[in-house]
C-alpha cells in the first residue's frame, strides 16, 4: 500500500474573507481600535509589560541607577552618613508590649518551649531598646547642623525600614531635617517607616543598586546592633575600604559590647586571615555625641592641610 499524504491546508494568508462590499469600513474601524489598544502600540516608557521582562533587567537596573542620583542632585545633597542597625530593635514601650504579650502567652502554656524562647528573646529585646533612643538622638545631632545651607552635606540615609532604621529617620524628623530612605522590595513586603523625607525615600529591586547609592555619597558609616543584613552591609562596607574600593570614611561600630560577642575581630587577625592594621578600618563608639565627634574630627583632619 501507498503512504498516505496528509492533505495539504492553504496558508491563512490565501483565504480571502468571505466580505460584502463596504465591510472593510466597518472592520478597518474595530482594527484600528485593536491597534490602539494594542501592547505594541505604547511607548516603551509607558508598556509596564515589556519594563517587567527579563530581557529588560539591564534597563531597570540603569533606571535605579539613575533615579536617586537624578533625585540628590536636585536636593543638593552633597554626601551623607549611613546608620545601619538591625529591624527587632525598637523603641521601649514597643520592646515592653511584646515582652508583656510574650509572657501572658506563656502563664497560658506554661513550660512551652517555644514561649518560654520568646521571652527570653523579649527580655534581651527590651534591654537593646536603648539603642533605637541612641539612634535617634545621633540622626538629631548629625541633621540639625548640617542643612541649613543651599547645599546639604551629612544627610543621614537608612534602609527605611523598622527598628534602628525608623530611629535614625526619625531623629532627622524631629529636628524638622532631610533623611533619605532606600527600601527594598522583597517578598515580605517591608514598608518604608513614617518618618522619611516622602520626596527622598526610594524603592528598590536590587541589592546591589541599593548599596551602590548608599555607599556613593557616604561620608561616614554607623552600624548600630543588627542581624544578618546589618552584618552583610558591615562586611561590605570593610571589604570595600580595605581593598580601596569607596573613599575613606569613619567606619563605626556602636556598642562594642554587642559586637564583640558576635564577632572577634582580634581573632580574625590573630589567625592571619586579616592584616593586623585592617582593624583600624573601624572605630568603636559608646555615645551619639562620641560618635558624631569621631565624624567631624576625621572629616576636620581631611579638610586641614598639612603641616
Amino acid at each position: 500500500m501507498g503512504k498516505k499524504t496528509k492533505p495539504v491546508r492553504p496558508k491563512a494568508c490565501a483565504i480571502l474573507p468571505d466580505t460584502i462590499l463596504g465591510d472593510d469600513i466597518a472592520l478597518a474601524a474595530e482594527n484600528m481600535e485593536a491597534i490602539l489598544r494594542s501592547p505594541s502600540y505604547r511607548l516603551a516608557q509607558e508598556d509596564p509589560s515589556l519594563l517587567d521582562r527579563s530581557e529588560l533587567r539591564g534597563v531597570r537596573m540603569l533606571l535605579e541607577l539613575q533615579k536617586p542620583e537624578l533625585v540628590f542632585q536636585e536636593h543638593a545633597i552633597e554626601s551623607t552618613v549611613i546608620v545601619f542597625g538591625g529591624t527587632q530593635i525598637v523603641e521601649k514601650t514597643a520592646a515592653e508590649r511584646r515582652l508583656s504579650e510574650a509572657r501572658r502567652a506563656l502563664a497560658a502554656l506554661p513550660g512551652d518551649p517555644l514561649l518560654v524562647r520568646e521571652v527570653s528573646r523579649s527580655e534581651r529585646l527590651l534591654k537593646r531598646a536603648r539603642y533605637y533612643d541612641d539612634a535617634r538622638e545621633f540622626a538629631r545631632l548629625v541633621s540639625i547642623d548640617n542643612q541649613c545651607e543651599e547645599s546639604r552635606k551629612f544627610v543621614v540615609v537608612t534602609g527605611g525600614g523598622p527598628g534602628i532604621m525608623e530611629a535614625a529617620n526619625r531623629g532627622a524628623f524631629d529636628v524638622g531635617c532631610q533623611s533619605i530612605g532606600l527600601n527594598i522590595k522583597l517578598p515580605a513586603e517591608q514598608q518604608p517607616n513614617p518618618f522619611i523625607t516622602p520626596d527622598l525615600c526610594f524603592q528598590f529591586k536590587y541589592f546591589a543598586l541599593r548599596k551602590f547609592h548608599f555607599i556613593l555619597r557616604a561620608a561616614a558609616v554607623v552600624l548600630f546592633p543588627g542581624g544578618f543584613g546589618t552584618l552583610d552591609e558591615m562586611f561590605e562596607t570593610l571589604t570595600l575600604r580595605q581593598t580601596s574600593r569607596m573613599q575613606p570614611v569613619p567606619i563605626i561600630l556602636y556598642g562594642r559590647e554587642y559586637w564583640s560577642k558576635v564577632i572577634d575581630f582580634q581573632q580574625l587577625a590573630d589567625d592571619g586571615v586579616v592584616a593586623d592594621d585592617h582593624l583600624a578600618l573601624f572605630s568603636w563608639a559608646e555615645t551619639p555625641e562620641d560618635a558624631w565627634r569621631q565624624i567631624t574630627a576625621f572629616h576636620d583632619r581631611r579638610r586641614s592641610p598639612p603641616a
